[in-house]
């Protein structure tokens, strides 16, 4: 699995209220494609769920459900969008992360997703997150098929810096 962290300076009232806050969650993804991945980029709606466990500095937080939407441009082996995942902490709070940078990849049935971006809202605001992961499509000749592939899934993961 690849795991890339970048980190960026949260903004002066993100480090004055979770200045010593991280959170590192396991866990996994279901990512639909609307249209489905193909060999070449095109417009594609994205949307899904996630669920994590989770280790953080805040000792009540354990772990996470989300929901996932957004869109852009998306392929097999290039991707260029947007997109906002909504996670609520088993303690009642929210979290909204918009990623802008993503890169995923479809290689012999593997979809290797590696998304970054930054809390705008709730709990951790102005923080960095990454989330690699490695996640299965079903069936990789998909890619070159009319339909392409519509739905991948699997382990994931979360950082919060």
């Amino acid at each position: 699995m690849l795991a890339v962290l970048v980190h960026a300076a949260p903004d002066a009232s993100a480090h004055a209220s979770h200045a010593a806050v991280a959170v590192s969650c396991a866990g996994s993804n279901t990512i639909s494609f609307s249209p489905g991945l193909s060999l070449t980029a095109q417009r594609t709606r994205i949307g899904g769920s996630g669920a994590y466990s989770c280790l953080s500095t805040d000792p009540a937080l354990r772990s996470g459900t989300s929901s996932i939407s957004g869109g852009g441009w998306n392929g097999c082996f290039f991707s260029d969008a947007t997109t906002a995942e909504w996670i609520t902490w088993n303690t009642g709070e929210q979290t909204k992360v918009v990623y802008h940078l993503g890169n995923v990849q479809q290689v012999a049935g593997q979809a290797v997703v590696l998304i970054v971006g930054r809390v705008v809202k709730g709990k951790f605001k102005g923080r960095t997150v990454a989330s690699p992961g490695l996640q299965i499509a079903l069936d990789p000749l998909k890619c070159a098929s009319k339909g392409g592939v519509e739905l991948i899934n699997g382990p994931s993961t979360l950082v919060i810096a």
